[in-house]
C-alpha cells in the first residue's frame, strides 16, 4: 500500500471521494492508501474461507461479507476493507449509506507478502479497539498456515496456530469451522488460472 500524492483529506472528503472511486482506497490520520490486488491464491484462499461461512450463519443472526464493506475503527479513524468480515447481533454503521461498518465480531485476512507486517501489527492493533471483535484470524496464502485471535479480555488475546491441513479451525465468536483442506485446496494442488 503507497499512500496518494494528494493533499490530506477529512473523514467526510475521504468517504465522499472513495464512493465515487472505482478502486479501494484505505484511510487513517488524513491520508489515502490505494489497495493493491489481490493474487490468484489470495484470491481463492480468501474465497473459500467466504463460501464456506453463509450456511453456517443461516438463521443466527450473523452475516458475512466479503472484502467489498468498508469497516471504520472509531478509536483510530481507520477505514479498512478486510478480506472476510462477520457481524453478529444487529450491524451498525457509520452513515445512511450502510457502507461502512462500526461493529465486526470476527475479521478474517489473508496475508500477503506486501501487508503481512501491517496486518500482523499495526493493523492488529487497530482492530483491538474495536470492543464488538472478539476474533482475528490470518490466513498464509502460499502455505497452510492459521493463526486465530480470540479476545479474552479487553486487553488479552489467545492465539491458537496450525500448519497442520487435517485440522479444522474453530471459530467460536461465530459457532463456525472451516475445514483447512478445503480452504487450502488451491494451495494444496498448485492450482493455477487457465
Amino acid at each position: 500500500m503507497s499512500a496518494l500524492p494528494e493533499d490530506r483529506m477529512t473523514v467526510a472528503e475521504y468517504l465522499a471521494f472513495e464512493r465515487q472511486a472505482e478502486e479501494r482506497h484505505e484511510y487513517l490520520d488524513g491520508e489515502v492508501f490505494a489497495m493493491g490486488g489481490a493474487s490468484w491464491r489470495h484470491g481463492l484462499v480468501a474465497g473459500n474461507a467466504f463460501a464456506a461461512l453463509p450456511a453456517q450463519l443461516r438463521g443466527r443472526g450473523c452475516f458475512v461479507q466479503a472484502s467489498d464493506l468498508r469497516v471504520r475503527i472509531p478509536a483510530t479513524d481507520l477505514f479498512t476493507y478486510p478480506d472476510v468480515v462477520v457481524v453478529c447481533g444487529e450491524p451498525r454503521f457509520d452513515d445512511a449509506e450502510l457502507d461502512t461498518l462500526l461493529n465486526p465480531t470476527l475479521i478474517l485476512e489473508v496475508l500477503s507478502k506486501s501487508t503481512e507486517d501491517y496486518d500482523r501489527g499495526r493493523k492488529f492493533a487497530h482492530y483491538r479497539s474495536v470492543e464488538s471483535l472478539t476474533e482475528y484470524v490470518l490466513l498464509a496464502q502460499d502455505t497452510v498456515h492459521v493463526e486465530r485471535f480470540t479476545r479474552k479480555s479487553q486487553d488479552r488475546w489467545e492465539l491458537w496456530e496450525t500448519d497442520d491441513v487435517d485440522s479444522d479451525l474453530d471459530l467460536p465468536a461465530i459457532g463456525c469451522r472451516l475445514v483447512l483442506r478445503e480452504i487450502y485446496e488451491a494451495v494444496l494442488d498448485n492450482r493455477r488460472p487457465e
